[in-house]
C-alpha cells in the first residue's frame, strides 16, 4: 500500500495515472499497444493458476482499532455463511498494523496482543478449519508503509518468512516502503528465495504478492519471482481512481497468465464512494482483466447489493477461467470501451464499458472479438443472467459509468434462445422544467430470428408527462430492423434541477412463443438555463463531475480527499478568488442551453503542497474539442484559455495528467467564466 500524502512516508495515493487517459469524447486515447519487452518465464510451481480471490482489510479499516482478531474471524465466518467460499474466495488477508512496532530480543516479529491476543497462528488455525487460507503483510524495507513504523523485512527475509510459514500463512503481500534505495529486483527475489526455503521446511506453499506499485515494471521480470505483481499505485474508493488504474492495467495483457498475474489492486466494491452501477463496472473490469479479486469492504457491514456484486458466479467465472488470458482492448473511441477475453471453451467474455457521464451506444461484432464465422451466436448477459441469439452484432446502450458484460459463443444451439434486442434513446435527456422535450426510443432486433409482437413503453417519475408521438408496437422485427417511437417528455413546472430516472421497456416474443421483456434504465437531467451576461462557473450548477482524488472544489484548490479541505487557488504565486479546483483526471459538465458564447479561464497546476507533475486542459462543446492548452507543468504561470461554444447545449471542462503518470496533479480552472 501507499498511504495518502498527509503521511510523511509516501507521496499521495491515488495511483499513478496512465499516460493519455481517454475520457468520453474528451481525453486523448491511451497507447494500448503492449510494451516490447518479453515477459520473464513463469515458475511452474502450481500456485495461483487462476487469479487469487479473497479479502484484505486495508481499504475498509486501514490501521483502525477494529482491524483485529474478531474482524478476521468474522470475515472467515461470512465467507462460508454467504456463499463466498463456494464462489471461489479463499484468502483472508491481514494488511499493515498487525505487529508491534519493535521486534523481540531475538529479532522476531511480535503480533500486537491487543489486536491478536491469540497470536497469528491461532487465527490461521481458525481460518484453516473453515477450508480457507490466511494472508499476511510486510514491506521490502526497514519499516512498513504506516507512519507508525512497524518492522519491515529488509535484512530479515529468511527469519520472517520462516515465522510466516510456522504460523501457517498461505499468502504474503510484500510492500515497497522504506526500501533504502536497494534494487527492487534484489529485494523481491530475496524474499522469494526465503519463502521457498521456509515452504520447503514446512511443506506449506505461500502465494507471493509483489506490491512495488509498478515502479520498476515488474511485469517484465517478476513472473519467476511471485505469482502476482501490482501494476499501479494504490486504488481509492472513487470513480476517477478506479478508472485510472484500469487504464494502466489494460495494456499489460500479454504479461498475465496462470501463476503470474497483473494486479491492479484490491476491490473497493461496497465501500460507499461509488454507485452500484460503478461498482459493477469495477468488478466487471477486474474480472475481464483476470485480476486478483480481493474484497476490500468490511463484509460485516455490507449491503445485499454488495454481496450480489461480489458473489456473481458468472462474472467470477470470467475472472477464474483456466485458460488464464487477460482481456484485451478491441476499441475505446470516445470512452466507449470494448474489452474481450478469450475463454478456454472458445467463447469470448466481452465487456461493453462506458466511461462517460451520459449513456452511450457501444457496439462490436463476433468477428471483431475473435470468434469464428458462424450463422449465429449465443449471447449471455452475465449481470441479467439471460441468454439470447445474435446474428453477430454485439451492442447495447450502456448507462453512464456502466458495463454490460456478455459471454458470446459460436453455439450450434443458438436457435433455442430468443433473439437479442438492443434498446436505445436518441435525443438529449436534458429538460427544462415545464418545457416539453422530444426523445426517440429504438428497439432493434440483433438476433438471427425475428422478434414478434413487439411493444415499447417509456415511463418517468410520478407527475411527469410522457406521451408517445408515433407507433409503440410492431408485428415483427426482422434481423437488423428497428422500431422507432417518438416521445414528448415534460417535467412539471418547478421541478428542481437534478437527475431523474426514465425507464424504457420493450416486450416481444421469440418464434417459439417465449415472452421476453428487456428494460433500459436511463437518467434525465432537469436543468436550469444559465443566466444572461457573464457568470463564474464556480457559482453555477454542475451537471456531472469526476475528479481523480477528492471532490471538485469551488473557489479553492482540490486539497485532500475531504470536501472543503482545499486552499486558496494559487498558480505560480498568483492567488485567485474564484474558480474550480480539481485533480487530474477530471471531467466537469455544465448546461449552456445553446444560449452562450464563450468560456474563459486562467489554468495551471496549483501551488498546493505536494502538487507536481503535468496537466493538460481541454474544453469540449457538445462532443467537439474547442480549446486545449497542451501540457503544462507546475513550474509555469497560469495560461489563458478561451473557447467559442456558440450553439452548444453542453460544455465539458476536462483535465488529463499530461501523460506523466504522476499522482499529484492538482489543477485549477481559475477565474473560469461563462459568457451568455
Amino acid at each position: 500500500m501507499r498511504h495518502p500524502h498527509t503521511r510523511t512516508t509516501r507521496r499521495r495515493v491515488i495511483g499513478a495515472l496512465v499516460a493519455g487517459l481517454l475520457c468520453a469524447g474528451g481525453l486523448a486515447a491511451p497507447a494500448l499497444a503492449a510494451p516490447a519487452s518479453e515477459p520473464a518465464p513463469a515458475v511452474a510451481d502450481g500456485l495461483a493458476l487462476t487469479p487469487p480471490m479473497g479479502f484484505n482489510n486495508w481499504n475498509s479499516t486501514h490501521c483502525r482499532a477494529d482491524f483485529n482478531e474478531a474482524m478476521v474471524k468474522g470475515i472467515a465466518d461470512l465467507f462460508v455463511a454467504k456463499g463466498l467460499k463456494d464462489a471461489g474466495y479463499h484468502y483472508v488477508n491481514l494488511d499493515d498494523c498487525w505487529a508491534l512496532p519493535d521486534r523481540d530480543g531475538n529479532g522476531k516479529l511480535v503480533p500486537d496482543p491487543a489486536r491478536f491476543p491469540g497470536g497469528i497462528k491461532a487465527v490461521a488455525d481458525y481460518v484453516h478449519a473453515k477450508g480457507l487460507g490466511l494472508g499476511i503483510y510486510t514491506s521490502a524495507g526497514t519499516k512498513t508503509c504506516n507512519s507508525a513504523g512497524f518492522p519491515g523485512a529488509l535484512g530479515h527475509e529468511y527469519s520472517d518468512a520462516q515465522q510466516f510459514a510456522d504460523w501457517g500463512v498461505d499468502y504474503l503481500k510484500y510492500d515497497n516502503c522504506n526500501n533504502q534505495g536497494v534494487d527492487a529486483k534484489t529485494r523481491y527475489r530475496t524474499m522469494r528465495d526465503a519463502l521457498r526455503a521456509a515452504s520447503a521446511k514446512t511443506g506449506r506453499p505461500i502465494v507471493y504478492s509483489i506490491c512495488e506499485w509498478g515502479e520498476n515494471k515488474p511485469w517484465e521480470w517478476a513472473a519467476d519471482v511471485g505469482q502476482l505483481w501490482r501494476t499501479t499505485g494504490d486504488i481509492s474508493d472513487s470513480w476517477g481512481s478506479m478508472l485510472s488504474i484500469a487504464k494502466q492495467n489494460l495494456p499489460l495483457a500479454r504479461y498475465a497468465g496462470p501463476g503470474h498475474w497483473n494486479d491492479p489492486d484490491m476491490l473497493e466494491v461496497g465501500n460507499g464512494g461509488m454507485t452500484d452501477t460503478e461498482y459493477r463496472s469495477h468488478f466487471s473490469l477486474w474480472s475481464v482483466m483476470a485480476a486478483p479479486l480481493l474484497i476490500g469492504t468490511d463484509l460485516r457491514k455490507a449491503s445485499q447489493a454488495t454481496f450480489d456484486i461480489l458473489g456473481n458466479k458468472e462474472v467470477i467465472a470470467v475472472d477464474q477461467d483456466p485458460l488464464g488470458k487477460q482481456g484485451t482492448v478491441v476499441s475505446s473511441a470516445g470512452g466507449r470501451w470494448v474489452v474481450a477475453k478469450e475463454m478456454k471453451d472458445g467463447s469470448r467474455a466481452v465487456a461493453l464499458f462506458n466511461e462517460s457521464a451520459t449513456p452511450q451506444r457501444i457496439a462490436t461484432s463476433a468477428g471483431a472479438v475473435g470468434l469464428p464465422d458462424a450463422g449465429a451466436y449465443t449471447l449471455r448477459d452475465l449481470w441479467q443472467h439471460r441468454g439470447y441469439n445474435t446474428a453477430g452484432a454485439i451492442a447495447a446502450t450502456v448507462p453512464a459509468h456502466g458495463t454490460v458484460l456478455l459471454r458470446v459463443s459460436a453455439d450450434p444451439h443458438w436457435a433455442t434462445r430468443p433473439p437479442a434486442t438492443e434498446l436505445g434513446l436518441d435525443g438529449s435527456p436534458l429538460l427544462e422544467s415545464g418545457t416539453p422535450a422530444t426523445l426517440t426510443s429504438t428497439v432493434t432486433d440483433l438476433g438471427r430470428t425475428p422478434a414478434r409482437q413487439v411493444s415499447v413503453s417509456l415511463a418517468g417519475p410520478e407527475g411527469w408527462t410522457v406521451r408517445p408521438a408515433s407507433a409503440t408496437t410492431a408485428a415483427t422485427l426482422a434481423t437488423g430492423r428497428t422500431l422507432r417511437t417518438g416521445w414528448r417528455v415534460t417535467a412539471p413546472a418547478g421541478t428542481p434541477a437534478g437527475s431523474y430516472g426514465l425507464t424504457l421497456r420493450a416486450g416481444y416474443r421469440s418464434p417459439s412463443g417465449q415472452r421476453v421483456t428487456n428494460t433500459l434504465e436511463l437518467t434525465a437531467a432537469v436543468v436550469v438555463p444559465p443566466p444572461s451576461g457573464t457568470s463564474y462557473l464556480s457559482d453555477l450548477p454542475l451537471l456531472s463531475a469526476t475528479s481523480g482524488w477528492g471532490p471538485v472544489e469551488r473557489d479553492t484548490s482540490n486539497g485532500e480527499s475531504a470536501a472543503g479541505d482545499g486552499n486558496p487557488l494559487t498558480i505560480d504565486g498568483v492567488v485567485y478568488a474564484k474558480g474550480l479546483g480539481v485533480h487530474a483526471p477530471s471531467d466537469l459538465s455544465f448546461y449552456t442551453g445553446t444560449s452562450c458564447e464563450s468560456v474563459t479561464a486562467d489554468v495551471g497546476v496549483d501551488d498546493e503542497k505536494g502538487a507536481k507533475g503535468t496537466v493538460a486542459f481541454e474544453i469540449w462543446a457538445d462532443g467537439t474539442k474547442v480549446a486545449s492548452t497542451g501540457v503544462l507543468t507546475n513550474a509555469q504561470p497560469a495560461q489563458p484559455v478561451t473557447a467559442d461554444i456558440r450553439g452548444a447545449q453542453l460544455v465539458r471542462l476536462v483535465v488529463t495528467d499530461g501523460g506523466d503518470g504522476n499522482d499529484s496533479d492538482h489543477a485549477d480552472w481559475a477565474d473560469a467564466r461563462l459568457n451568455c
